[in-house]
């Protein structure tokens, strides 16, 4: 496969060692104790930094060239208009008056840690609970609109990544066309979802609403990483969180709702966007990897993603999407 030339900015973290990293942190006034623990991201570069007697903090560095200061404002008062709120999300520091911070050519800000560990979902009080705080946080995220962040869509997040994969030539010769026909199988049908769907009324949502952000603690949801927060249909913040077959997933819908309700009324026509949601997840996901493989870090944390039985397996992933969206599950 021939791919096209490292871009100039292939190693974005170079010269982001850990003195640098506590440099940063000590330039806003605190007093770091040397323990600098990586954590995991590959996006950007995030750090749990230790702090003389007080409790650690975690240092966010955002990946260069990929958010505009705007739009981390955006994500920043996002975080705080939710806590403001009464919501337990992980929001940035304000430290002298500002929330974004700059050291040595990096762009950072600086979080609290919170602890706790991933919810249990196969517990009905934990999928209300969840419904519950997913709608108090987009009644919040339908107060206002966002102006630089992204919008959840067909074209940005389905087609674009297509387009990237074929020019950058990262399917194998022998399941390019395969790839080109299953694609554009599954954007028609995404568009026949979202038509279906109607007039969906968009809002500021978490974005990337997995179970990996979200830390459970005390029969409490805590959210983290609002860096994918973005405009889009409420349903994007619920489907993460189900799993399993068709009937067991509708159960967890179900009872996620049965939660949502409380707070506010879920468009049921949403539920057509589920399957077209996960589509576009599925081809976003691999042109995002595509996209940073010139940065070290990713080649070390997804070996098999430039190995042709890898892509053999997409393809039946392919496969089962199509079934998924002609087929889909709450109907």
């Amino acid at each position: 496969m021939t791919r096209p030339p490292a871009p100039d900015n292939d190693t974005p973290y170079a010269d982001l060692g850990p003195d640098t990293v506590l440099d940063a942190v000590d330039a806003l006034g605190f007093a770091t104790d040397g323990r600098v623990l990586a954590l995991n991201s590959y996006e950007n570069r995030v750090y749990r930094i230790g702090i003389d007697a007080a409790p650690p903090l975690i240092a966010k560095f955002y990946r260069p060239g990929r958010w505009s200061d705007a739009g981390i404002g955006e994500e920043h008062r996002f975080g705080a208009e939710l806590h403001d709120a009464d919501l337990s999300v992980v929001a940035p520091l304000a430290l002298r008056g500002a929330t974004l911070h700059r050291h040595a050519g990096y762009r950072f800000a600086l979080f609290p840690m919170q602890g706790g560990h991933a919810p249990e979902l196969e517990h009905r009080g934990t999928l209300q609970q969840l419904g519950r705080t997913l709608a108090r946080m987009h009644a919040v995220g339908a107060r206002a609109r966002f102006a630089h962040r992204p919008r959840l869509d067909i074209a940005t997040f389905g087609r674009e990544p297509v387009r990237y994969l074929h020019q950058a030539r990262w399917l194998p010769p022998t399941l390019a066309a395969s790839f080109a026909r299953l694609a554009e199988a599954l954007l028609l049908h995404c568009e026949a979802a979202w038509q279906r769907a109607g007039d969906v009324t968009p809002l500021r949502l978490h974005g990337d609403c997995h179970p990996g952000n979200i830390l459970w603690r005390d029969d409490q949801a805590h959210f983290v990483d609002l860096d994918d927060c973005l405009t889009g249909p409420a349903v994007q913040d619920l489907w993460m969180l189900l799993s399993g077959d068709a009937a067991e997933q509708r159960r967890q819908f179900e009872q996620l709702l049965e939660g949502y309700g409380e707070f506010r009324d879920f468009d049921w026509r949403e539920r057509h966007l589920i399957e077209a949601l996960r589509t576009l997840r599925l081809l976003h996901y691999h042109a995002w990897i595509a996209r940073r493989w010139h940065d070290p870090a990713f080649p070390r944390a997804f070996p098999w993603f430039a190995e042709p039985r890898h892509w053999e397996g997409v393809i039946v992933q392919m496969q089962e999407q199509l079934d998924a969206l002609q087929d889909p599950a709450f109907d």
